[in-house]
Protein backbone atom coordinates (compact mmCIF):
# COMPACT_ATOMS: atom_id res chain seq x y z
CA UNK A 1 0.00 0.00 0.00
CA UNK A 2 1.37 3.36 -1.07
CA UNK A 3 2.53 5.19 2.46
CA UNK A 4 1.61 9.09 2.51
CA UNK A 5 3.40 10.68 5.37
CA UNK A 6 1.84 14.22 7.20
CA UNK A 7 4.51 16.41 9.30
CA UNK A 8 3.36 17.76 12.54
CA UNK A 9 5.47 20.96 13.73
CA UNK A 10 4.17 22.75 17.12
CA UNK A 11 1.57 24.44 16.02
CA UNK A 12 0.32 22.60 13.61
CA UNK A 13 -3.63 22.32 13.11
CA UNK A 14 -4.56 20.46 9.88
CA UNK A 15 -2.40 17.57 10.04
CA UNK A 16 -5.51 14.94 11.05
CA UNK A 17 -7.34 16.00 8.68
CA UNK A 18 -4.67 15.83 6.07
CA UNK A 19 -3.98 12.21 8.01
CA UNK A 20 -7.91 11.40 6.98
CA UNK A 21 -7.71 12.76 3.25
CA UNK A 22 -4.95 10.46 3.07
CA UNK A 23 -6.64 7.32 4.66
CA UNK A 24 -9.94 8.30 2.60
CA UNK A 25 -8.00 8.11 -0.69
CA UNK A 26 -6.98 4.67 0.03
CA UNK A 27 -3.69 5.32 1.35
CA UNK A 28 -1.87 4.64 4.35
CA UNK A 29 -1.39 7.95 6.30
CA UNK A 30 1.76 7.95 8.55
CA UNK A 31 2.28 10.89 10.93
CA UNK A 32 5.80 12.19 10.87
CA UNK A 33 7.42 14.16 13.64
CA UNK A 34 9.64 17.55 13.35
CA UNK A 35 11.86 16.35 15.70
CA UNK A 36 12.99 13.29 13.51
CA UNK A 37 14.84 13.00 10.65
CA UNK A 38 13.33 10.40 9.42
CA UNK A 39 10.73 10.21 7.22
CA UNK A 40 9.63 6.19 7.96
CA UNK A 41 10.08 5.20 4.43
CA UNK A 42 7.26 7.13 2.93
CA UNK A 43 5.85 7.78 -0.68
CA UNK A 44 5.34 11.10 -0.45
CA UNK A 45 4.92 13.79 2.09
CA UNK A 46 2.44 16.91 3.15
CA UNK A 47 3.19 19.34 4.67
CA UNK A 48 0.28 20.71 6.79
CA UNK A 49 -1.21 24.08 7.20
CA UNK A 50 -1.19 25.84 10.53
CA UNK A 51 1.01 27.82 12.49
CA UNK A 52 3.81 25.87 12.90
CA UNK A 53 6.27 27.78 15.41
CA UNK A 54 3.91 30.59 16.45
CA UNK A 55 4.78 32.18 13.11
CA UNK A 56 7.66 33.63 14.88
CA UNK A 57 9.86 35.49 12.46
CA UNK A 58 7.93 34.66 9.70
CA UNK A 59 5.59 32.20 8.53
CA UNK A 60 7.60 28.88 7.84
CA UNK A 61 10.75 30.46 8.38
CA UNK A 62 11.54 28.46 12.22
CA UNK A 63 10.01 25.45 10.83
CA UNK A 64 12.25 25.36 8.03
CA UNK A 65 15.42 24.19 10.11
CA UNK A 66 13.63 21.58 12.09
CA UNK A 67 15.21 17.94 11.64
CA UNK A 68 12.83 16.10 9.39
CA UNK A 69 12.73 19.39 6.83
CA UNK A 70 16.81 18.00 6.00
CA UNK A 71 15.71 14.89 4.90
CA UNK A 72 12.10 15.87 3.23
CA UNK A 73 14.52 18.43 1.04
CA UNK A 74 16.52 15.93 0.21
CA UNK A 75 13.76 13.62 -0.43
CA UNK A 76 11.82 16.23 -2.44
CA UNK A 77 15.70 17.14 -4.81
CA UNK A 78 15.41 13.46 -5.64
CA UNK A 79 11.48 13.68 -6.85
CA UNK A 80 9.65 12.40 -3.90
CA UNK A 81 5.92 13.80 -4.42
CA UNK A 82 5.81 16.66 -1.47
CA UNK A 83 2.70 18.71 -1.15
CA UNK A 84 2.92 22.16 0.87
CA UNK A 85 -0.50 23.15 1.86
CA UNK A 86 -0.71 26.75 3.87
CA UNK A 87 2.05 26.90 6.33
CA UNK A 88 3.51 24.40 4.05
CA UNK A 89 3.25 26.37 1.36
CA UNK A 90 4.80 29.18 2.91
CA UNK A 91 7.68 26.07 4.46
CA UNK A 92 8.36 25.50 0.78
CA UNK A 93 9.34 28.88 -0.23
CA UNK A 94 11.50 29.54 3.50
CA UNK A 95 13.18 26.15 2.14
CA UNK A 96 13.96 27.03 -0.88
CA UNK A 97 12.22 24.49 -2.43
CA UNK A 98 9.82 26.93 -4.26
CA UNK A 99 10.41 30.52 -4.93
CA UNK A 100 8.84 33.62 -4.28
CA UNK A 101 7.27 34.54 -0.78
CA UNK A 102 4.04 34.82 1.27
CA UNK A 103 3.16 38.11 2.77
CA UNK A 104 0.07 39.89 4.40
CA UNK A 105 -3.05 39.63 2.83
CA UNK A 106 -4.12 43.01 1.25
CA UNK A 107 -6.44 44.77 3.55
CA UNK A 108 -4.26 43.34 6.64
CA UNK A 109 -7.61 40.88 7.26
CA UNK A 110 -7.38 36.91 7.65
CA UNK A 111 -9.18 35.28 5.13
CA UNK A 112 -11.89 31.97 5.86
CA UNK A 113 -13.92 31.45 2.87
CA UNK A 114 -14.81 28.77 0.20
CA UNK A 115 -12.22 29.89 -2.80
CA UNK A 116 -12.94 29.07 -6.58
CA UNK A 117 -9.56 28.22 -8.32
CA UNK A 118 -8.51 27.54 -12.08
CA UNK A 119 -6.67 24.61 -12.31
CA UNK A 120 -3.72 25.91 -14.81
CA UNK A 121 -0.75 22.72 -15.00
CA UNK A 122 -1.48 18.94 -14.79
CA UNK A 123 1.35 18.18 -15.25
CA UNK A 124 2.27 17.77 -11.48
CA UNK A 125 2.47 14.86 -9.47
CA UNK A 126 -0.19 16.28 -7.30
CA UNK A 127 -2.96 17.37 -10.20
CA UNK A 128 -2.33 14.44 -12.91
CA UNK A 129 -6.26 13.51 -11.77
CA UNK A 130 -7.31 17.27 -12.92
CA UNK A 131 -8.58 18.71 -16.30
CA UNK A 132 -6.57 21.72 -17.18
CA UNK A 133 -8.78 24.59 -17.19
CA UNK A 134 -11.16 22.51 -14.50
CA UNK A 135 -12.59 25.12 -11.93
CA UNK A 136 -12.74 23.75 -8.12
CA UNK A 137 -13.91 25.25 -5.11
CA UNK A 138 -11.36 24.64 -2.08
CA UNK A 139 -11.80 25.81 1.21
CA UNK A 140 -9.15 28.94 2.18
CA UNK A 141 -8.08 30.33 5.47
CA UNK A 142 -4.83 32.66 5.82
CA UNK A 143 -3.83 35.97 6.92
CA UNK A 144 -0.27 36.04 4.96
CA UNK A 145 -1.60 34.28 1.84
CA UNK A 146 -0.70 37.37 -0.74
CA UNK A 147 1.85 35.39 -2.87
CA UNK A 148 4.88 37.45 -4.54
CA UNK A 149 7.85 37.28 -5.95
CA UNK A 150 10.48 38.80 -8.60
CA UNK A 151 8.82 40.04 -11.88
CA UNK A 152 12.05 37.75 -13.53
CA UNK A 153 10.69 34.86 -11.44
CA UNK A 154 6.99 35.40 -12.49
CA UNK A 155 7.87 35.30 -15.53
CA UNK A 156 9.81 31.82 -15.32
CA UNK A 157 6.71 30.35 -13.42
CA UNK A 158 3.96 31.62 -16.44
CA UNK A 159 6.74 30.86 -19.09
CA UNK A 160 7.29 27.33 -17.74
CA UNK A 161 3.69 26.09 -17.05
CA UNK A 162 4.71 25.92 -13.44
CA UNK A 163 1.76 28.26 -11.77
CA UNK A 164 -0.96 25.28 -10.84
CA UNK A 165 -3.65 27.32 -9.52
CA UNK A 166 -4.57 30.51 -10.03
CA UNK A 167 -7.71 32.24 -7.88
CA UNK A 168 -10.97 33.44 -9.64
CA UNK A 169 -11.38 36.18 -7.20
CA UNK A 170 -8.16 37.15 -6.22
CA UNK A 171 -9.16 37.54 -2.55
CA UNK A 172 -5.07 38.69 -0.58
CA UNK A 173 -3.35 40.20 -3.53
CA UNK A 174 -1.64 37.38 -4.69
CA UNK A 175 0.96 37.81 -7.87
CA UNK A 176 -0.47 37.24 -11.11
CA UNK A 177 -3.75 35.52 -9.03
CA UNK A 178 -1.59 32.85 -8.12
CA UNK A 179 -2.49 30.59 -5.70
CA UNK A 180 -0.33 27.53 -6.18
CA UNK A 181 3.12 26.83 -8.01
CA UNK A 182 5.22 23.97 -8.37
CA UNK A 183 9.22 23.38 -9.16
CA UNK A 184 10.60 22.87 -13.00
CA UNK A 185 10.11 18.97 -11.97
CA UNK A 186 6.70 19.22 -10.86
CA UNK A 187 6.65 16.68 -7.59
CA UNK A 188 6.53 19.81 -5.41
CA UNK A 189 3.39 21.69 -5.19
CA UNK A 190 2.69 24.22 -2.47
CA UNK A 191 -0.73 26.03 -2.73
CA UNK A 192 -2.72 28.54 0.06
CA UNK A 193 -6.08 26.60 0.13
CA UNK A 194 -6.81 23.22 1.95
CA UNK A 195 -8.06 20.10 -0.13
CA UNK A 196 -7.39 18.13 3.05
CA UNK A 197 -10.89 20.31 3.82
CA UNK A 198 -12.85 18.93 0.62
CA UNK A 199 -12.62 15.27 0.62
CA UNK A 200 -15.85 14.67 2.41
CA UNK A 201 -19.62 15.75 2.08
CA UNK A 202 -20.01 16.45 5.78
CA UNK A 203 -16.82 18.96 6.16
CA UNK A 204 -16.46 20.43 3.04
CA UNK A 205 -18.76 22.68 0.23
CA UNK A 206 -17.15 20.14 -2.66
CA UNK A 207 -15.57 17.25 -2.99
CA UNK A 208 -12.83 19.09 -5.23
CA UNK A 209 -9.96 18.43 -2.68
CA UNK A 210 -10.09 14.89 -3.36
CA UNK A 211 -8.41 14.45 -6.78
CA UNK A 212 -4.96 16.02 -5.31
CA UNK A 213 -4.72 12.41 -3.02
CA UNK A 214 -6.03 10.66 -6.73
CA UNK A 215 -3.58 12.09 -8.38
CA UNK A 216 0.09 11.63 -6.11
CA UNK A 217 -1.87 7.37 -5.99
CA UNK A 218 -2.08 7.70 -9.65
CA UNK A 219 1.13 9.03 -10.18
CA UNK A 220 3.48 6.89 -7.93
CA UNK A 221 0.84 3.53 -9.01
CA UNK A 222 2.49 4.05 -12.76
CA UNK A 223 5.53 5.39 -11.39
CA UNK A 224 8.91 3.25 -12.73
Amino acid sequence: MTRVGVVTFPGSLDDHDALRAVQLSGAEAVPLWHGSDSIEGVDAIVLPGGFSYGDYLRCGAIARFSPVMGTVIDAAKKGMPVLGICNGFQLLCEAHLLPGAMIRNAGQKFICRDERLRVETIDTTWTCAFEKGQEITIALKNGEGNYQASSETLKQLEDSDRVVFRYLDNPNGSANDIAGITNERGNVVGLMPHPEHNVEELTGSSLDGKAFFDSVLQFLAVRV
